[in-house]
């Protein structure tokens, strides 16, 4: 079992999101108040803590000036404790008290370089970004359980 490391949405799209202590997961639609919710197959989008982490480290080693931090990749949810990597299309996981997603696409197309890949070389939600459909919404807050169920 994991952990929600942060919550993270934005108004508008293209730029990093806002971190937030709590947040609302509505059905079939993603984070309330999020640019991106309502988007089909891509409504809630998770990223470990622990990449975040390696590319902190990388972009300090490279002397970068971004700031690297939970939703600078646009991220809704950074967990920590819990392997994405071994989640496949069609896991399930319980957030928080009553939300259920359900993963509906590993990684994403990188169309064009974002400012991150231009200032520190490299982006990773194409390679460790998911994205899930929410079956069951409910709140979320930081601190919350992730679990695969």
């Amino acid at each position: 079992m994991g952990k929600i490391f942060s919550i993270n949405f934005s108004a508008v799209k293209g730029v990093p999101k806002e971190q937030a202590q709590k947040a609302l997961l509505v059905k079939n639609h993603g984070i309330k108040d999020d640019a991106h919710a309502g988007t089909p197959i891509r409504q809630v989008s998770l990223l470990d803590m622990e990449s975040v982490r390696l590319q902190i480290a990388d972009a300090k080693a490279k002397k970068a000036t971004v700031e690297i931090r939970p939703g600078v990749y646009a991220e809704n949810i950074t967990t920590e404790g819990i392997e994405l990597a071994a989640l496949k299309l069609g896991d399930k996981l319980r957030v928080g008290p009553t939300a259920v997603l359900q993963i509906s696409k590993i990684g994403k197309e990188c169309h064009s370089r974002c400012a991150i890949y231009h200032q520190v070389g490299d982006c990773i939600m194409p390679r460790k970004g998911i994205f899930a459909e929410v079956l069951e919404g409910g709140p979320i807050e930081i601190g919350d359980p992730i679990e695969k169920i």
